[in-house]
């Protein structure tokens, strides 16, 4: 996973509550065994016709937003637990999502695939939504090691939670395994010490 420690992007919009896996990537795309390739087809129903053209007024075809942070309704990413939901979107270019709530599968398969899913109050994720949808151009700062989201032009920093191991791991561009071969010195020094009994 790439390393994580401040991102300043613009964001993309999505007001809509209860987006689950099979939204954010149908079941008919889930062929593929690596996790490349599965952001062209991110909310694919919603972004493209039955001819493959791109529908108007879907924020993702919208050119007045991008980044690589998504605002998106409470309770996000609900419905089955695909890891490959969490792949689409890191595919796709965004390393943030924001929502008020998240369904836990989903947190979960996002961390590990180095995708932050920042919760924040529903009044926050509000003024948020508000702000962007109405001035695309607006910039914000996601500081990891600080736990901040920063809205320069407000003024304003909002702090979020988030599980400390999984912060080390994000941080480090760790994954599981990485996390246990950056610890295999103390492993070593504490299996030199232990003792074993027959």
């Amino acid at each position: 996973m790439e390393k994580f420690q401040t991102l300043r992007s613009t964001a993309v919009p999505l007001p809509i509550e209860n987006i689950d896996t099979d939204q954010i990537i149908p079941a008919r795309f889930l062929k593929a065994t690596t996790r490349e390739g599965f952001g062209a087809n991110l909310f694919a129903d919603w972004r493209y016709a039955s001819t493959g053209e791109p529908k108007l007024g879907f924020v993702l075809n919208d050119t007045r937003y991008h980044g690589q942070i998504l605002l998106a309704g409470q309770n996000f990413g609900c419905g089955s637990s695909r890891e490959h939901a969490a792949w689409a979107l890191y595919d796709a270019g965004f390393r943030v999502v924001v929502s008020s709530d998240f369904a836990d599968i989903f947190r979960g398969n996002a961390l590990n695939t180095g995708l932050l899913p920042l919760q924040v109050p529903a009044a926050t994720l509000a003024r948020l939504l508000a702000r962007v949808t109405h001035y695309p151009n607006t910039q914000l700062v996601v500081d990891l090691p600080a736990q901040t989201l920063a809205v320069p032009v407000w003024e304003e920093s909002i702090a979020f939670d988030l599980d400390p191991y999984k912060k080390e791991c994000l941080i480090n561009g760790y994954d599981d395994i990485d996390y246990l071969l950056s610890q295999q010195a103390a492993i070593t020094t504490y299996e030199a010490q232990r003792t074993w009994s027959i």
